[in-house]
């Protein structure tokens, strides 16, 4: 797995719950549908806008809330990371088994703006603005995570360990 990676970014506040992002009409539906209901209120349109190879740039205590499996309707967007000041831990732990690269990296949100280019590194746990230059030292993923991020979760590396059975290939 290639750890670093660049996207256009997408900049969202502090204390942006799983009900923020996941609205519960949208539970009742296919994760495909659903997807298209990110941030329904809260950045109503986003995910017409939103491109695959995207990063979402999230202020503290992104993801509070109950666990609606959010991860998995990034993933559906093609989101390909999450970076945080600060993420709910539940929230952090959903993202990784769904194979969805999360960083922790304080500032972040002073450093970037919607459109900027971000490029990071989960191995070395850096975060920088391509425009501007401005690089930033978050958490270093540590290699367990990055290797279930690899396998595209923790079901496709258990199935591959041979601790369950193979997933219906969507890694979701």
């Amino acid at each position: 797995m290639d750890t670093v990676v660049t996207g256009r970014v997408w900049v969202v506040g502090d204390s942006v719950t799983t009900d923020a992002m996941y609205p519960a009409f949208a539970m009742k539906l296919p994760v495909p549908e659903a997807a298209r209901h990110i941030f329904y209120e809260l950045r109503p349109g986003w995910t017409d806008e939103v491109s695959p190879g995207d990063i979402l740039v999230a202020g503290r205590n992104f993801g509070l809330g109950s666990s609606r499996p959010v991860a998995a309707l990034f993933r559906e967007l093609g989101v390909a990371a999450l970076v945080a000041e600060e993420f709910n831990s539940l929230f952090l732990r959903n993202c990784v088994n769904h194979g969805l690269p999360a960083l922790t990296v304080p500032g972040v949100t002073g450093a970037f703006a919607d459109g900027d280019t971000l490029r990071l590194d989960f191995a070395e746990g850096w975060a920088e603005n391509t425009g501007s230059g401005v690089r930033l030292r978050g958490g270093a993923l540590p290699p367990l995570v990055l290797d279930i991020l690899a396998a595209g979760g923790i079901l496709p590396r258990l199935a591959r360990e041979g601790y369950v059975p193979v997933p219906n290939g969507s890694g979701n």
